[in-house]
């Protein structure tokens, strides 16, 4: 099928938030939302009353990725721990209402920023708030009791750095084993300097600006996460490390997740130093091996553009990809992190 929604399957949505006295009115064609390269997203809506759907792009999808119903399962297992998720209202297997899994939760309403800020983030200090939010709420996150929320079954925390680094270096090593010659000199740092784990906890796996929303009121403040289809259970470092990597820095080249967070070079956003900081104060976390996470986050990243690199010249999956410069930037962002001289072979 197609991205959009089949008529069928928007009639027994309707039918189904119908029942549970959500919309009253027909619901329109849905409006995909977003930019992203990863699960599709949708507003639904019947003029009054939007929610937002979410399914996998099209076939072919690599075995384990875009895995909705886990996703789903993260958000639920979150209600009322202090994160702010959106509810889940519907979920359905493949079948069901698609032909893939797929389900529906609320619209949390508020801004999503990445290069370009609102009205609402004018002022210094409203972008200070924001970029405290942000660590605060990644905060709360490493705090929530995973194991009482029900959350035991999605992940496992024991070994999760060495398991982490050798599962992505799969993705990208030959019949051998080995990885391309661009990747080496950081995978080889980052495999001789593996740390044990800080903690266990909810790791959201993509956490930076552009994946929450923020609210429209003074102090700003994140009024939700999203895109969690990557949560897992880990070592609460990685998100830290994959934040300050999201965060571009002025007078440097920036990476593709940079790109999307150029808003932060405006004055009053907390940079990495503070970002850091701010998290350490609410943790007491032990942040020396940081530099080994913002590494690991700038290299995996690398190699999962890589990998979308090869399927995209072949034809397969999200063209997007396809441009072998993405790659090398996040691999110059890896050197310099892990204070490597800078890569001289290209992917």
């Amino acid at each position: 099928m197609t991205t959009d929604v089949p008529a069928a399957a928007l009639a027994q949505l309707q039918a189904e938030l119908r029942g549970r006295g959500l919309v009253h009115g027909d619901l329109r064609a849905p409006e995909r939302i977003g930019d992203g390269h990863s699960n599709l997203t949708y507003r639904l809506t019947d003029g009054t009353a939007s929610f937002v759907l979410r399914r996998p792009p099209p076939p072919p999808v690599p075995p384990g990725a875009h895995d909705v119903l886990r996703e789903a399962a993260f958000l639920r297992g979150l209600v009322g721990s202090g994160v702010p998720v959106p509810a889940v209202l519907i979920t359905a297997a493949a079948g069901e209402l698609l032909d893939v899994p797929c389900f529906v939760m609320e619209l949390i309403e508020g801004d999503v920023v990445t290069t370009d800020e609102p009205p609402t983030l004018a002022d210094p200090a409203q972008r200070r708030a924001a970029g405290e939010s942000l660590v605060d709420t990644l905060a709360a996150l490493h705090a929530v009791d995973w194991q009482a929320a029900g959350m035991a079954g999605l992940g496992r925390p024991e070994g999760f750095n060495g398991r982490h680094l050798h599962r992505m270096a799969r993705l990208v090593a030959d019949d051998e084993g080995r990885p391309p010659v661009a990747f080496r000199a950081v995978q080889d740092w980052l495999a001789s300097h593996v740390p044990a784990e800080s903690g266990a906890t909810v790791v959201h796996n993509d956490y930076r600006l552009g994946n929450v929303v923020l609210s429209t009121g003074t102090p700003a403040r994140v009024a939700a996460v999203l895109d969690w289809e990557l949560a897992t259970l880990g070592d609460p470092l990685f998100d830290l490390g994959y934040l300050l990597a999201s965060v571009p820095v002025a007078g440097r080249p920036h990476t593709p997740t940079q790109e999307l967070g150029t808003a932060m070079l405006g004055d009053g956003w907390p940079d990495r130093v503070a970002l850091a900081r701010r998290y350490q104060e609410a943790t007491g976390a032990d942040l020396t091996a940081l530099p080994w996470f913002e590494t690991l986050a700038h290299w995996k990243l690398a190699v999962l553009y890589e990998y979308g690199r090869r399927r995209a010249v072949e034809g397969i999956g999200d063209l997007y990809y396809r441009d072998p410069q993405l790659v090398r930037s996040f691999l110059r962002a890896a050197h310099t992190s892990a204070g490597l001289p800078a890569p001289q072979e290209d992917p």
